[in-house]
């Protein structure tokens, strides 16, 4: 059994709940132990989830987040260098799934992370378990 630490950007509660819903499910469902870290948001999630693998205590990461597009073009900096910085956390041999939406509208967020539609929060459990089960074969 793995223990799994969800990094949750919190900017956007009422979407987050529902991402962390199917993350929660996935991991329960696949037997999996896991804790739950909140931080401010997006741009917090690589460095959070790499302080938290110095602990050791970990095998697997899952990011949780929702980015929506704006007036300003600080959508681009938020979307790009966090999913940068969670794949380069993953090409050090952390296995995070990447359960960050980024999106143009809350339509579009509502729909990826209700686990009853897209449930994004779920794929990226999933995810960061497949990276585990590679890591493990390797």
């Amino acid at each position: 059994m793995a223990h799994v630490l969800i990094a949750e950007a919190r900017f956007y509660g009422h979407l987050n709940d529902m991402l962390l819903a199917g993350a929660r499910a996935a991991l329960d469902q696949a037997g999996h132990s896991h804790e739950t870290l909140t931080v401010p948001g997006a741009l917090e999630l690589p460095g959070a989830i790499a302080l938290a693998a110095e602990s050791g205590k970990f095998d697997a990461y899952v990011a949780l987040g929702v980015v929506i597009r704006g007036e300003t073009w600080h959508f681009e900096i938020v979307a790009g260098e966090s999913a940068r910085g969670l794949m380069a956390l993953t090409l050090d041999g952390l296995a995070v799934g990447n359960g960050i939406l980024t999106v143009e509208n809350e339509a579009q967020a509502i729909f990826r992370a209700d686990p009853k539609q897209a449930n994004k929060g779920g794929g990226a459990a999933d995810a960061a378990l497949a990276l585990l089960a590679l890591k493990s074969r390797f």
